[in-house]
């Protein structure tokens, strides 16, 4: 009941002592999880690692008394950091052999380290009724706080909506990604949401308080927690976007980016995004407008930039041609 940290899975290494995937286990332990919540998965995402582990603690207190009216009425897992090791080096893939456990599921109890991870992980996830994968995007692209839906189902809609968060984006399944924890899954009974937000390498603080406050808030939505009195949300809207309302922008030139715009924005077509200058001479080499109006949902971070590199993410009101899927699913995955 108090969420004393668990063992996901004990491993050995040649010349280390044993180390353990660790995990929180808060409210009834004699029926299903309500909720599994999971981050970590690549070692340097570190936003969502750093909100599971601040949930935990809040949980925490909750589950001591410390929170007056407030208790948990459901059971609710927190796995902060899959990638333990990962994290410890900040590398988003595991150390030992180089392999993306987020490439390894469902996995094999039997097999390599990595596979062992995604095996143990579904097992302990599989009879949640609602289950997150964190992400963020990767070391060179932020990513406005995001629900990410996969071949959405009415249920997994409804459920989007109560994280709250600025945007609802709706994907095709696509090949590339059927050895995902959140493809894996989607073959289950339960709603699954893949949450994307900020860049990997750094915690962004205010995309974390985001996070905190729309996890936090889902719980209290699907009875998991009672008794507890959540501050009132920014008012600020919500937007569902369909694969057509993806607009992905790519550089026509190498050198410097300087971006001059914050994800959330609502851009006009036209407007500034940022700057290209030569990366020999300094001289400016291109002035990177909007192309279309459209919500900034993602913006290159890193200033080093090759031609043909993805600069921008809009996502638009109205539908336009198709986009190839693989510029249309989150880095960070």
């Amino acid at each position: 009941m108090s969420g004393t940290p668990r063992v996901l899975l004990r491993m050995t290494a040649p010349a280390r002592d044993v180390f353990d995937v660790p995990y929180h286990d808060f409210g009834p332990e004699a029926e299903p999880p309500a909720a599994a919540l999971v981050a970590g998965i690549h070692g340097n995402e570190l936003n969502g690692i750093f909100v599971l582990a601040r949930l935990a603690s809040f949980l925490k207190r909750i589950a001591a008394g410390e929170r007056a009216g407030a208790r948990l009425a459901a059971r609710v897992l927190l796995i902060p950091a899959v990638n333990v090791l990962g994290v410890n080096l900040r590398r988003r893939r595991w150390p030992f052999d180089g392999t993306d456990i987020n490439r390894m599921f469902p996995g094999y109890a039997a097999g390599e380290t990595t596979q062992r991870i995604a095996s143990a992980l579904l097992e302990r996830t599989s009879d949640a009724a609602h289950r997150i994968d964190l992400h963020s995007s990767n070391l060179d692209f932020e990513e406005l706080p995001q629900a990410r839906l996969y071949d959405a189902t009415d249920d997994a809609r409804r459920a989007a909506r109560w994280l709250g968060l600025p945007a609802i984006v709706e994907l095709r399944g696509n090949p590339t990604f059927t050895t995902t924890l959140g493809h894996a899954w989607r073959q289950l009974p339960g709603v699954s949401i893949v949450v994307q937000a900020g860049q990997a390498g750094a915690l962004q603080s205010p995309h974390c308080e985001r996070l905190f406050r729309a996890l936090l808030g889902y719980l209290v939505r699907i009875g998991a927690i009672t008794g507890l009195a959540l501050p009132p949300q920014p008012d600020e809207e919500r937007h569902v976007f369909g694969p057509r309302q993806a607009f992905p922008l790519f550089s026509d030139h190498a050198g410097w980016f300087v971006p001059r715009m914050e994800v959330g924005r609502w851009l006009r077509g036209g407007e500034t995004l940022g700057f290209v200058y030569d990366g020999f001479d300094g001289e400016l080499r291109a002035e990177v407008r909007a192309p279309v109006a459209g919500l900034l949902t993602g913006i290159r971070r890193s200033p080093l930039l090759y031609q043909g590199d993805l600069l921008a993410r809009l996502h638009t009101a109205t539908e336009h041609g198709e986009v190839a899927d693989t510029f249309l699913h989150g880095h960070g995955q």
